[in-house]
């Protein structure tokens, strides 16, 4: 970690060869060299684990209002495409990198990350210590920080450190409203396969209606690949207008900000499609939110899961898996209410990661099913769902 001693008032040349400084809320200066957009961008500092799938995370929209710190040195070796993502528009606002981008060395290759960072205005720094960045977070808790590029390397440090003192806190912080979709729309594509990329649904068994708090479209992927066509409804939508679509299930999506916030207009509609006695399936975002409208609270992690390699002990089968988590919010295990029963826990720190609700064909997980870690550890959350609609149907 670098502080700056230089004189802040008015712009400052950063060292030789900085281009790039990441300016964190206590005031420290992070040089580096610019990568993406010349832009500058603000969010909450966090670290990512994973070694690949860099694309897929930079367009995950619950990784909206942060910039991501990978942890992993080599990040740009496959190059970028356009099938490897799960939004049309990237919600990260940045990356931390340890070295300069890789080269792209992959068949499916279209297009440098440096580009692809560029082509939608994301900016980026390598050259950090992002081991010893990660350590912070870590230890302290993920900060909220100001990443700018400048070829010039002019940085005007005391405006930078203002931004980065103010940066409002995602306590509190509603984001789903701001990557939700704008209108409902209908989804039939499969997951994808190496002879054929991605698939369409042909002959649907199910109809799932699917709240976007900022869904993943490899979420609705894997619900079409299980024989669902998918109606997306937004995350403002009220009870009666997913009901007028006569679904055979709904599911509750990933997405970005606190639970509690989004809660204000998702918990009293989701506590009545609860009552319907339809299946419910909810994923991260919406795992929290399907526990406040069971009654249970949530909290602010103080740095969250962000990885591929994440271990969850499965209490119904015994078995654990490797899965891919987001999240910087969990559930509160001390108000789970009687009748709900927490089916998934984490092997890193012992944290809720699945529930139940007794006698009702409704659960949830905190981490991500549709993501291939393990690789495909986690695809049989999709089959209970599909076997309580199944179950459900008359």
């Amino acid at each position: 970690m670098t502080s700056t001693s230089a004189q802040d008032d008015g712009p400052v040349q950063g060292p030789a060869g900085a281009t790039a400084a990441l300016v964190l809320s206590d005031g420290s200066v992070l040089w580096g060299r610019g990568i993406g957009a010349v832009a500058e961008a603000g969010g909450e500092v966090v670290f990512n684990t994973g070694m690949t799938g860099y694309q897929e995370v930079m367009t995950d929209p619950s990784y909206a209002g942060q910039i991501i710190t990978f942890t992993f040195p080599h990040i740009g070796n496959v190059g970028t495409n356009d099938e490897d993502i799960e939004a049309l528009t990237p919600a990260a606002r940045g990356c931390v990198l340890r070295a300069d981008i890789t080269e792209p060395s992959n068949w499916r290759a279209s297009r440098h990350l440096a580009d692809w960072l560029t082509s939608h205005g994301l900016v980026g720094i390598a050259g950090v210590d992002t081991r010893q960045l990660t350590r912070r977070i870590r230890d302290a808790g993920a900060p909220n920080g100001v990443l700018a590029h400048r070829p010039d390397g002019l940085f005007d440090l005391a405006a930078l450190k203002a931004k980065a003192a103010q940066w409002p806190s995602l306590k509190g912080l509603d984001l789903a409203k701001e990557v939700t979709c704008a209108q409902t729309y209908s989804w039939d594509e499969t997951r994808w396969s190496l002879a054929h990329g991605y698939g369409t649904l042909e002959q649907p068994r199910f109809h799932v209606v699917a709240i976007d708090y900022g869904a993943k479209r490899n979420i609705l992927r894997s619900l079409a690949s299980h024989g669902c066509r998918v109606t997306v409804v937004p995350a403002q939508a009220d009870f009666d207008t997913i009901m007028r679509h006569q679904p055979d299930g709904i599911f509750l999506s990933n997405g970005p900000g606190d639970p509690a916030a989004t809660g204000a207009y998702a918990v009293p509609v989701v506590q009545k499609l609860v009552e319907t006695g339809k299946p419910v399936f909810g994923i991260c975002l919406g795992h929290q939110i399907l526990a406040l409208a069971l009654g249970a609270g949530t909290y602010k992690m103080d740095t969250g899961h962000r990885g591929a390699n994440h271990p969850v002990k499965d209490h119904t089968t015994g078995k654990v898996e490797i899965t891919s988590q987001n999240h910087g919010f969990g559930v509160d295990r001390s108000t789970l209410p009687t009748g709900v029963m927490e089916t998934h826990t984490s092997l890193f720190d012992g944290t809720v990661e699945g529930l139940a609700v007794e006698g009702k064909p409704v659960f949830s997980v905190q981490y991500h099913p549709e993501a291939s870690p393990g690789p495909q550890d986690s695809q049989y959350l999709f089959a209970r769902f599909m076997d309580h609609i199944t179950a459900s149907k008359p």
